[in-house]
């Protein structure tokens, strides 16, 4: 009777054993789908755009190596794997960050600093989600579009800039610039004449003389 009450037990255990194992099985081939899946939308959605600069302020941006090095990164897509994507998110983040280093002077303005700073958030949001246990792929393609955008709306400012800047002053533009600079204003004071020779110079009374 021992023994068949121990071998009933054996049996119950291989088969519960064996319904686990299968329920695991099962649940990580799920997990190996929804993460191909992931993938492959990733992927699909991965395009980042990095031409929008007219020739005249491409010239002017030769030496911003900063933006050169961060449009290299987002024109090399990853492939192999969703590792490869990961890594690539926290380069691009770090390349934006320094997109703020060495701005050449003609577009080292606030507007150009705010579209940067739009920029990188945007770039910073892609690596914090694809770093995420649970990677939200339709957020991912959202802000990789919003990015598009930000960059998008950077070089209309910066070719903005370079047009405003070659439209010829119209005349007197110049000299109503140098008077509403108050470091070159004209003094206030009026400087007394010179005596004319041949007049006689007048003493003027001390007035402490009683």
């Amino acid at each position: 009777m021992t023994i068949r009450i121990l071998g009933l037990f054996l049996a119950c255990a291989v088969f519960f054993s064996c319904q686990d194992e299968e329920a695991q099985r099962r649940a990580a081939l799920r997990d190996a789908q929804k993460k191909e899946q992931i993938f492959s939308i990733i992927n699909k959605g991965w395009n980042f755009t990095t031409t929008g600069l007219q020739p005249k302020a491409q010239e002017r941006v030769t030496h911003w190596a900063e933006l050169r090095l961060f449009l290299n990164e987002l024109n090399q897509k990853p492939k192999s794997s969703m590792g490869e994507f990961r890594k690539k998110a926290r380069m691009l983040s770090t390349k934006a960050k320094e997109l703020n280093n060495n701005i050449p002077i003609q577009f080292n303005k606030p507007e150009v600093k705010a579209r940067i700073a739009v920029l990188t958030t945007k770039i910073n949001s892609i690596n914090l989600f694809l770093h995420l246990q649970d990677i939200p792929d339709q957020k991912v393609i959202a802000n990789i579009a919003e990015a598009n955008e930000e960059l998008r709306g950077l070089f209309l400012q910066m070719n903005e800039i370079v047009r405003k800047s070659e439209i010829p002053k119209e005349q007197g533009e110049s000299d109503m610039i140098r008077m509403l600079d108050t470091t070159r204003a004209i003094p206030n004071t009026p400087v007394p004449p010179k005596p004319t020779s041949g007049s006689p110079v007048r003493s003027l009374p001390n007035p402490t003389a009683r």
